[in-house]
C-alpha cells in the first residue's frame, strides 16, 4: 500500500474546456517533436510544444522515492509527499486549496518506491501565478502539527485496511521475502509503529533528502516555449537543495521454487508469484517484454488467461508483469481463486512457465504479441498529460527521445529466436515462489521442490 496523495481539485470552467478540446489537437505518437531545453540554472528537461490550446502540463519526478527513507522511519517519504500541498507558503491547507482552485490549477503529489512525483496542469493566462503557488508547494512546505496528525490519521487508516486486504498482504510476504532489511522489503507507507513515531523533524529530513536537483527529471506538453519553460522552472526548482540522500544499495534478487502460505479468513485465494526479473536496460528486454506479452501480459490471449481461465476456469483473471525497478528486478504475477481450486491454479501456471522456458513460442503467437504491443503503443499518447507523463518517464529509464519512433520497430525485431533464448534465460520453474493468502485446500507451505 502506498497512499496516493493525487488529490487534484475538481475545477470548472476554462481548464475543463481547454481539457476536453486537447483530443482534437494531440499529434499522433510518430509526429510528437521532443525539445531538449537547459535552463540557465543547468536544469534539463523534454517539451513538446503544442499551442493550439492554452494550457500546459507540467510533470516532475525525483529519483530516490520512498526508498530513501531513514532507518527506522518508514513512511516519512510517503507521509512528507501527502503534505505537500496541506500549507505551503502564507496559505493553509484550505487556503492552498481555494487558491489553486481559483487560478484553475491542478496539483498531484505521489510517492512510490523509487521516486516522488509531481504533476500541475495550468493555463496559459495564469501560468506564472500557478507555478509560483506550485513553487511554495515544493520549496515552502509548511508541515504544520495540525496537517501532520491530519495526513497521519489518513495513512495509518490506509495501513489498517491494507491489514485486512489479500492482496497487500500477499505482496508484503512477498517483498519482505525478497528483500530482507532493504527498505523494498516493507511498504512505502510504512507501518503503525513507524508513522505513529514519525516527528516533524523526520519529515523534514525526508523533505531535503528526496527533493534535490541532483535527482530531478522533468517534462513539459502544451502552450508554452523552451524560454518560457526554462524560465519557469528555475524560479519553481532554483532553491532545492543540492544534493539529496544516498541512493539504496543494489539487491541481486534470489528466491526459491515453492509455496508460503498466509492463512487468511475468505472463500478465495489470492497468489502472488515472481522470481527474479531483467533490468530496463538488458539487451535482452525487448525480447522479454514480448515473451511476457504471450505468457502473462497480453490479455485473454495470453497463454496463462487461456490455460487457466478459458479452459479450466479457475480464475477470472491471472496475469504477469515484468517489474524492473532502480535497484532490483522481478518478474511477478497474480492469480485469485476458490479455495478449493487454487492448487490446481498454481499447478497450471508453474507448468506454463517451465513450458515456455523449455520449447519458446510459436511463430503465431509471436506475430500476434507483436500486433497487440505495436498497435497499443500510440494509444498511450492521448493527452497532454499522459505524454508528459510518458517523457519524464524515458528519461528516467535513460532513453533518449526518438525512443518514441523507434520502439515500434524494437519490439518488430524480435524473433524466434529471441523469444526461446530469452525464455531458456529468464524463465526459472526452479526458483518461481508463490505467495497465497486465504484458505487454499490441499496446499501448504513448502521450500523448494
Amino acid at each position: 500500500m502506498s497512499l496516493n496523495f493525487a488529490l487534484g481539485r475538481v475545477v470548472t470552467g476554462p481548464l475543463i474546456a481547454a481539457a476536453a478540446s486537447l483530443w482534437l489537437a494531440l499529434p499522433a505518437a510518430a509526429e510528437i517533436d521532443v525539445q531538449q531545453v537547459e535552463t540557465p540554472l543547468g536544469f534539463k528537461a523534454w517539451l513538446v510544444e503544442e499551442p493550439s490550446i492554452p494550457f500546459t502540463a507540467l510533470e516532475i519526478r525525483f529519483k530516490g522515492g520512498a526508498a530513501l527513507d531513514a532507518p527506522g522511519k518508514r513512511g516519512a517519504t510517503n507521509l512528507m509527499v501527502g503534505l505537500l500541498e496541506e500549507g505551503a507558503g502564507g496559505y493553509d491547507a484550505q487556503g492552498f486549496a481555494a487558491e489553486s482552485e481559483a487560478l484553475a490549477a491542478n496539483f498531484r503529489y505521489d510517492s512510490g518506491q523509487d521516486s516522488v512525483s509531481v504533476s500541475a496542469r495550468f493555463l496559459t493566462e495564469n501560468r506564472d501565478q500557478a507555478a509560483e503557488l506550485l513553487r511554495q508547494s515544493l520549496i515552502e512546505p509548511s508541515f504544520s502539527d495540525s496537517a501532520i496528525e491530519r495526513v497521519r490519521a489518513q495513512v495509518i487508516s490506509g495501513i489498517r485496511s491494507d491489514a485486512k486486504d489479500p492482496d497487500a498482504i500477499a505482496s508484503a510476504t512477498f517483498y519482505s521475502g525478497v528483500f530482507g532489511d532493504h527498505p523494498y522489503a516493507s511498504d512505502p507507507a510504512g507501518t503503525l509503529d513507524s508513522v505513529e513515531a514519525l516527528t516533524r523533524d523526520d519529515i523534514l529530513a525526508a523533505w531535503k533528502g528526496a527533493m534535490a536537483k541532483d535527482r530531478v527529471y522533468i517534462a513539459a506538453t502544451g502552450d508554452i516555449s523552451p524560454e518560457a519553460l526554462a524560465t519557469l522552472i528555475d524560479n519553481l526548482l532554483g532553491d532545492l537543495p543540492d544534493e539529496g540522500a544516498p541512493m539504496p544499495q543494489d539487491v541481486d534478487v534470489e528466491t526459491r521454487a515453492g509455496v508460503t502460505v498466509v492463512p487468511f479468513d475468505t472463500p478465495q485465494s489470492v497468489a502472488l508469484f515472481g522470481q527474479k526479473g531483467l533490468k530496463r536496460d538488458d539487451p535482452d528486454f525487448f525480447a522479454a517484454y514480448v515473451m511476457n506479452t504471450i505468457l502473462g501480459g497480453g490479455g485473454f490471449e495470453a497463454r496463462l488467461m487461456s490455460e487457466v481461465r478459458e479452459k479450466r476456469g479457475l480464475t477470472y483473471g491471472v496475469y504477469s508483469y515484468l517489474v524492473p525497478m532502480d535497484h532490483a528486478e522481478l518478474y511477478l504475477g497474480r492469480v485469485a481463486s476458490a479455495n478449493d481450486r487454487i492448487g490446481q491454479a498454481i499447478d497450471v501456471i508453474k507448468d506454463e512457465w517451465a513450458k515456455l522456458a523449455k520449447d519458446g513460442v510459436t511463430e503465431a503467437e509471436l506475430d500476434q504479441a507483436k500486433t497487440f504491443l505495436t498497435g497499443a503503443y500510440p494509444l498511450r499518447f492521448d493527452g497532454n498529460g499522459p505524454i508528459a507523463g510518458i517523457l519524464v518517464g524515458m528519461q528516467m529509464d535513460g532513453l533518449t527521445p526518438d525512443y518514441i519512433t523507434s520502439r515500434n520497430a524494437k519490439i518488430e525485431a524480435v524473433t524466434l529466436d529471441d523469444v526461446k533464448r530469452v525464455a531458456a534465460r529468464v524463465l526459472q520453474p526452479d526458483a518461481l515462489r508463490f505467495v497465497v493468502v486465504g484458505q487454499p485446500e490441499g496446499v501448504e507451505s513448502s521450500d523448494a521442490e
